[in-house]
């Protein structure tokens, strides 16, 4: 059993660090937990450990709003202060000082 400690927290904005998108976590995997097939289509040479954190977050870049998953090797803080658009984020947090999302009580994660 993985006894690895997550590095973001729920509520937090982050970037990618490879790739041109950022986005708040709404959920925290201890380990991978996602299908062999999303896990597989990843590029072997760039695919991630499974045992360390996989974050669910509400993600967007300059054309789109989704759903991302992504390991914590692959995550950056996001410090820029730039408020983020994606429209589901609003019925699961509320916006407090300092660019921290704060989950909204009764949201289940």
């Amino acid at each position: 059993m993985s006894t690895h400690v997550a590095k973001f927290q729920i509520g937090q904005v982050v970037r990618h660090r490879m790739f041109p998108f950022r986005g708040v976590i709404f959920d925290v995997d201890p380990q991978f937990a996602n299908t062999a097939e999303w896990y597989e289509s990843i590029p072997e040479e760039v695919r991630p450990r499974k045992d360390q954190p996989f974050y669910h977050l509400f993600a967007e870049n300059e054309r789109t709003h989704y759903v991302a998953y992504v390991s914590e090797q692959n995550l950056l803080p996001d410090d820029s202060d730039t408020p983020l658009t994606h429209p589901d984020i609003l019925d699961w947090f509320n916006l407090t000082g300092g660019g921290i999302y704060q989950l909204k009580k009764g949201v289940a994660n």
